[in-house]
C-alpha cells in the first residue's frame, strides 16, 4: 500500500493553467498524493507557471526563493511546470537550486516518471517535448469536479503576435479530436458539472476532426455539446479577432441558449500603427465589423478584452485611438498592463520603448475610463431579475456567491444549500466588482 504524500500547487496565469493543475492532481492521486492548501506541509509542490509578462515569472523565481524544508525537516521535491518552465529550461536550474524538474504545459503527463527518475537521486530532471496528443491520451477525469468546469478543446497558437510567447512555449495550434472532448464532456456532465468553458490559447481557431474526418467549427461544436441533457451553461475563451469570420459561431450565439451572452475578444490596441507593429493582422475597423455582428446576432451581448499600454512606438495619437476605441464599444470588464518585454520575442529587441513613467500615466488613464465603464454595465441591472449560477460560500454566514451570464459575482444570502443550482436573483446593489441580490420565488 503506497503511503500517502502531500501535494501542493500554486498557479500562475490564465484559465489553461487551471486546468492543466487539475489534470497534475488527477494524474497523480493513483501515485499516492493528495492535494493540500499549506505548502509547508507538502512532499511536492509544483509551481505551475505563466510567462505572459515579466512580472508573473518573476513571481515564480520569489516563491522558490521562500520554498524552505517542511514541517518534519524533508526538503520537498519542487518542480517548476508551465510556460516558464517551457521558456527558460534549464536557466530555473542555474537561477533556483532548490527545483529538482522542469516540465513543460505539453509534457505533464510524464510527471510521475519524472518523479521516478528524482527517487533515483537522477538531478535536474527536465521534460520540455511538445507532443500535445499523448498528454491528452493520459489525463482522466477528476473524481469530484466543480460544477462549473474548463475543458481544454485547442491548445498553441500560430499568430505569432510579436509581444507574446505563447507560440514558443505552448506550441503550434492543435485542436482536439472531437469524439475525444465530446466524451470528456459527457463525463464532467455525467459527475455533476453544469457548466462547461471550453479553453484555447486561441480557442476561436478550433478546427477538430470528427469521426468521419470531418473537420467542424467551434461553433458547430458549441452547437453539439449543447445537445447534452444536465448541460446548463456554456462559454469558450480565448479568441482572436482574425478567427472570427464562421457563420457558424454567430449563428450559434443567436440559437442557442445555453451559450452565455459574454465574450472575451482581446484587441491589444485600438491603433492601426500599432496593431500592424504587433502583428495582429486585423484592423480597428475590422474588430468593430466583428463587434456589431456578434451584437446582431445576440443584442444583449457583452464584450470584454486586453489591452497593451505602451507598447515601442505607442505615439500619444496612438494612445488616444485605444481610448476612442474603448469608448466606442463600451466593455463590461477587461484586462489592461503595461507593456512587458518577453524574452526572445520580436519585440523585445526594439529600442523605441515608451518611458516607464509615460506608460503608467496612460495605464491608469485607460483603467479609469475602463473601470467607469464596468461600473456603468452592473449598475443596469438593479432591479432587474438574471439566473445566477451559485459555486461558492462568501466569507460571511449564510452568504452565498454564483456567477450572473456576463461573469460578475452574485453575492446572496441563504440558509439553504444551493451551491451548484441555477436560482432567480432580483439585483438591488450594483459595485465595481460584484452584485448584491436577493433569491425569487419564480424558478
Amino acid at each position: 500500500m503506497q503511503s500517502k504524500k502531500n501535494l501542493y500547487i500554486k498557479i500562475y496565469g490564465c484559465q489553461m493553467n487551471v486546468y492543466d493543475s487539475l489534470k497534475m492532481e488527477n494524474l497523480l492521486k493513483p501515485h499516492g498524493f493528495s492535494l493540500i492548501q499549506d505548502e509547508k506541509n507538502a512532499d511536492l509542490i509544483i509551481l505551475n507557471t505563466c510567462h505572459i509578462r515579466e512580472k508573473a515569472s518573476e513571481k515564480v523565481y520569489s516563491e522558490l526563493g521562500k520554498i524552505k524544508k517542511n514541517n518534519l525537516g524533508v526538503k520537498p521535491t519542487v518542480v517548476v511546470a508551465g510556460c516558464t518552465a517551457q521558456a527558460e529550461g534549464e536557466q530555473i536550474f542555474k537561477r533556483a537550486k532548490n527545483v529538482d524538474i522542469v516540465v513543460g504545459p505539453q509534457s505533464y503527463h510524464n510527471l510521475p516518471k519524472l518523479l521516478e527518475k528524482v527517487k533515483r537521486q537522477e538531478k535536474w530532471v527536465m521534460d520540455l517535448d511538445f507532443d500535445e496528443e499523448s498528454k491528452f491520451d493520459e489525463i482522466n477525469l477528476p473524481e469530484n469536479p466543480r460544477h462549473s468546469s474548463f475543458l481544454t478543446i485547442q491548445e498553441g497558437c500560430d499568430k505569432f503576435c510579436h509581444f507574446c510567447c505563447v507560440p514558443y512555449t505552448r506550441g503550434k495550434e492543435y485542436s482536439r479530436k472531437i469524439p475525444d472532448i465530446y466524451r470528456e464532456a459527457i463525463g464532467l456532465i455525467s459527475k455533476g458539472v453544469k457548466e462547461i468553458t471550453l479553453l484555447g490559447q486561441n480557442v476561436s481557431a478550433f478546427h477538430g476532426i470528427d469521426q468521419d474526418d470531418t473537420i467542424r467549427s467551434l461553433g458547430w461544436f458549441i452547437k453539439k455539446i449543447c445537445e447534452i441533457d444536465g448541460l446548463k451553461r456554456v462559454r469558450y475563451t480565448t479568441s482572436h479577432p482574425k478567427d472570427m469570420i464562421n457563420d457558424e459561431l454567430f449563428i450559434a450565439h443567436a440559437e442557442e441558449e445555453k451559450l452565455m451572452p459574454f465574450l472575451h475578444l482581446p484587441v491589444q490596441s485600438g491603433s492601426d500603427k500599432i496593431l500592424k507593429s504587433m502583428n495582429r493582422d486585423h484592423t480597428r475597423d475590422f474588430y468593430f465589423e466583428i463587434i456589431d455582428k456578434f451584437r446582431k446576432h445576440r443584442p444583449d451581448i457583452a464584450f470584454s478584452s486586453d489591452f497593451i499600454v505602451g507598447y515601442p512606438g505607442e505615439s500619444d495619437k496612438d494612445f488616444e485611438d485605444t481610448l476612442d476605441l474603448v469608448k466606442q464599444v463600451g466593455y463590461a470588464q477587461c484586462y489592461s498592463f503595461k507593456y512587458s518585454p518577453r524574452p526572445g520575442t520580436p519585440t523585445s529587441m526594439v529600442e523605441d520603448q515608451v518611458p516607464e513613467e509615460v506608460k503608467s500615466t496612460r495605464l491608469a488613464i485607460l483603467q479609469d475610463l475602463l473601470r467607469s465603464q464596468q461600473l456603468e454595465f452592473n449598475k443596469q441591472f438593479i432591479g432587474k431579475d438574471m439566473d445566477v449560477m451559485f459555486d461558492k460560500a462568501g466569507k460571511y454566514s449564510r452568504q452565498i456567491i454564483g456567477k450572473s451570464p456576463y461573469l460578475q459575482s452574485v453575492i446572496v444570502e441563504s440558509d439553504d444549500n444551493i451551491i451548484g443550482e441555477i436560482k432567480k436573483v432580483h439585483i438591488t446593489e450594483a459595485g465595481l466588482n460584484s452584485l448584491i441580490g436577493e433569491i425569487t420565488n419564480c424558478n
